[in-house]
C-alpha cells in the first residue's frame, strides 16, 4: 500500500488515480496528523509519498518533521518526497533526515511510477548483512570460472559483498555510484550493472567527465544542431541520446564544474534535455551509473560539489575496496593478467614462482588492479624469452622504478619513495616522468596513460600542469 499525503484534494485524487491504474493500492492523507494515524494503525503501507508543505508557510518545516515522525514510527518504510524545482533545497534537508528519493513538481508519470517501483523493490531486499555469509556461497561459484561473476576476479569477502549488491540492484533502475581508489574497477563494476539490468538490450555509453570542458559540456552531453556555435559545422548527438535504452557511466563525476553540474541536475531530475540549437525537449530514457575516486561529501562540505547532485546520483552507493584489502585475490589476478598477456603477445606460458607471489601480496599497489597488471604485463615482455617462470628480482626492478610508485588515486608520486631523494620535489618527479614516458611513446598519449597507470583525463589534467 502507498500513502498519499497532500494539502492538495486534485494531487491527492490525481495520484491516486494514477497509482490504482497501475496495480497499487492506495491510502489518502490530508495533513501530517492524518498521515500519522494512517502509519501507527495500516501495517499494510510500504511507501509513503510525502509534499513538504501543509499550510500557507513554504518552509518545509512540517514536512521534515513528518518524515522523522514516520521514520520514528516505521524506519523501514521509504519516503519520496514531493517538491517543487524552486524549493529542492527541501528535499536535500529531507535526504538529511532519510528520505529515500525525491520528485519534482510537476512530475512525469513514467518517472514517478519508476522512482516507486526502485524504491519499493530494494527496501524489499534482503541486506548484505542480513544474508549473513552469503559471499561464502559466492565465492564458491566465483572459483569454477576463471574470469569470476561478470569478469570480475576474486572471491575475497570484501569484494563478494559488493558483487552480492550489483546483483540485487542491477534489476531497478536505480542511479548508483561506484567509489574507490583509481584503478579499482569501477568501470567493470559499472558494466556488470548494465548487463544484469533490465536494459542489458540497450547501449552502455561511457563518458569520462575529467575530460570535457565546461564549455563543450553541454554539446558533448546533449549533442547541437549544424550553427548553434561557431564551430557548429553539423549536427552532434549527444551522449543522452546514444544512450538511450541503456546506461549512461559518467566516470569521474568529481572532475564536472559547478556550472556543469547544474545542468547535469535537470536532466537527472527531470529525465529531460534540449539540444543545443533546438527548442523541442527530449526525453531522457537511460539509467544512470556514475564513478568518483574523489570524496564527494567532503567536497559537498567545501561547496565544490552539489549537496542536491549528491543525493540524486547517490541512491545506491558501491565501494570498491582497494587492491590492498583483498590481497588473497592477487594470486588470481596475477595468473589471469598472465594467462591474457601470454595469449596476446604470442609468448609461451609462464607461471609465477611462489616466491614472487608471496612478494607480489606485500606491495602497497597504489595504483590498484591497474598497477598489478601493469606489472605482471612489464615484467613478462622484459623477461629473458627462454625462461618460462617469473621470479621475485623480476618484479623488484619494476617496484621500485619511478613509473610503478606513483599515486595512480591522487597522481603525484609516493611520499616514501621521494622521501629517499633530496633536493627533488614531487612535481619535478612527476613531471620527468612524464615527460619521459611521452618522449618513448612518441606523443601516443593513450599508451602513455595505460603505462602510467592513469586514465587520460588524469593525464591531460598533468599535462596541463606541468606545462608540458
Amino acid at each position: 500500500m502507498i500513502l498519499v499525503v497532500d494539502d492538495d484534494k486534485n494531487i491527492r485524487l490525481s495520484l491516486k488515480l494514477v497509482l490504482e491504474r497501475n496495480g497499487y493500492e492506495v491510502a489518502l492523507a490530508e495533513n501530517p496528523k492524518e498521515a500519522i494515524q494512517v502509519i501507527r494503525t495500516v501495517p499494510a503501507v510500504n511507501l509513503v509519498l510525502m509534499d513538504m508543505n501543509y499550510s500557507l508557510s513554504t518552509d518545509g518545516e512540517e514536512g521534515l518533521t513528518l518524515l522523522k515522525q514516520i521514520k520514528i514510527f516505521r524506519p523501514e518504510v521509504p519516503c519520496i518526497l514531493m517538491t517543487a524545482w524552486g524549493t529542492i533545497d527541501l528535499a536535500v534537508q529531507g535526504m538529511r533526515a532519510g528520505a529515500f528519493d525525491f520528485i519534482t513538481k510537476p512530475w512525469d508519470n513514467g518517472v514517478l511510477l519508476d522512482r516507486i517501483e526502485t524504491a519499493l523493490k530494494l527496501s524489499s531486499m534482503p541486506s548484505p548483512q542480513a544474508k549473513g555469509n552469503s559471499y561464502k556461497t559466492s565465492a564458491a561459484r566465483n572459483t569454477k570460472s576463471e574470469k569470476g561473476r561478470y569478469g570480475i576476479i576474486g572471491n575475497s569477502p570484501c569484494l563478494m559483498n559488493v558483487l552480492d549488491t550489483v546483483a540485487r540492484v542491477a534489476p531497478t533502475n536505480a542511479p548508483v555510484l561506484i567509489t574507490g581508489e583509481s584503478g579499482t574497477g569501477k568501470e567493470l563494476i559499472a558494466e556488470a550493472i548494465h548487463k544484469q539490468s533490465r536494459r542489458a538490450s540497450g547501449p552502455f555509453v561511457k563518458v569520462n567527465l575529467g575530460g570535457i570542458s565546461t564549455s563543450l559540456f553541454e554539446s558533448e552531453m546533449f549533442g547541437h544542431k549544424k550553427g548553434s556555435f561557431t564551430d557548429a559545422s553539423a549536427d552532434r548527438i549527444g551522449r543522452f541520446e546514444l544512450a538511450k535504452g541503456g546506461t549512461i557511466f559518467l566516470d569521474e563525476i568529481g572532475e564536472l564544474s559547478l556550472a556543469s553540474q547544474v545542468k547535469l541536475l535537470r536532466v537527472l531530475q527531470d529525465h529531460t534535455y534540449e539540444v543545443l540549437g533546438d527548442s523541442q525537449t527530449r526525453t531522457a530514457d537511460v539509467r544512470v551509473v556514475c564513478a568518483t575516486n574523489a570524496d564527494l561529501r567532503t567536497m559537498v562540505e567545501e561547496h565544490t560539489f552539489r549537496e542536491d547532485l549528491f543525493y540524486r546520483i547517490n541512491l545506491i552507493n558501491l565501494h570498491l575496496p582497494p587492491l590492498r584489502e583483498r590481497r588473497e585475490d592477487i594470486p588470481l589476478l596475477v595468473r589471469y593478467f598472465l594467462g591474457e598477456t601470454c595469449v596476446s603477445n604470442g609468448i609461451l606460458p609462464t607461471e609465477v614462482s611462489p616466491e614472487a607471489m608471496a612478494f607480489l601480496q606485500t606491495l602497497p599497489f597504489t595504483g590498484n588492479i591497474r598497477e598489478l597488471k601493469n606489472m605482471v604485463e612489464r615484467a613478462l615482455l622484459m623477461k629473458n624469452p627462454e625462461k618460462d617462470i617469473l621470479e621475485v628480482d623480476d618484479f623488484k626492478m619494476l617496484a621500485s622504478s619511478s613509473s610503478d610508485v606513483m599515486n595512480r588515486g591522487g597522481g603525484t608520486l609516493n611520499t616514501d619513495f621521494n622521501a629517499g631523494i633530496e633536493g627533488v620535489s614531487l612535481s619535478s618527479l612527476e613531471r620527468n616522468a612524464i615527460a619521459a614516458c611521452i618522449a618513448k611513446h612518441n606523443g601516443n598519449l593513450s599508451l602513455v596513460a595505460k603505462e602510467l597507470g592513469i586514465s587520460r583525463g588524469a593525464l591531460y589534467r598533468k599535462i596541463e600542469k606541468h606545462g608540458l
